[in-house]
């Protein structure tokens, strides 16, 4: 027979394993923050078929996937992500081929110009590339990347998500 001591000591060695227990869906790093890998390469000749090609077995990131507070600098660059991913989509699926990889190019600048908005919408230090204009904002962020190919995620597939408002690719820029 187990003694009250016994038991409140099992409960409280419960209580403690099932809060430190990791149930949600959000992946994380080392520093047990979500991962988000930042920031997506520039479309290229070189990238433009995995961009098109792979794209179900690259991350997404619903809501569901970063913790219930915190981490908003990683929402904001699962949104960027999303967005791209979402318009990348209709780039591949809906123009002509000479065009796809302008629209993808329009696609990367309009998702990280939106993110860098919603940066400096906060109160936090936003991303560091935010901070250059023209040229050199889009050269800080195509440095350092995680994934440049676009290579997929192995064993991945994407969530339906819901197609992303707001792009509307302009064939004239071209």
């Amino acid at each position: 027979m187990m003694s009250i001591g016994g038991l409140a000591g099992f409960l409280i060695i419960a209580l403690l394993t099932l809060l430190g227990a990791d149930v949600g869906e959000a992946k994380t790093n080392s520093l047990n923050e979500p991962d988000v890998p930042f920031p997506p390469a520039r479309p290229t000749a070189l990238n433009l078929a995995a961009i098109c090609q792979q794209g179900q077995g690259r991350p997404r990131y619903p809501d569901s996937f970063f913790p219930r507070s915190g981490a908003s600098h990683f929402r904001r660059r699962g949104k960027a992500i999303n967005h791209l991913e979402s318009w990348y989509s209709l780039c591949c699926g809906g123009q002509q081929s000479d065009q796809i990889l302008c629209c993808a190019q329009q696609a990367w600048k309009q998702a990280l110009s939106q993110f860098c908005v919603e940066e400096y919408s906060t109160m936090t230090l936003p991303y560091e590339c935010c901070a250059d204009r023209g040229d050199a904002r889009w050269t800080c962020f195509d440095s350092e990347l995680p994934n440049p190919n676009y290579n997929p995620t192995p064993g991945y597939t994407a969530p339906t998500m819901p197609q992303e408002p707001g792009f509307t690719f302009n064939a004239n820029v071209c």
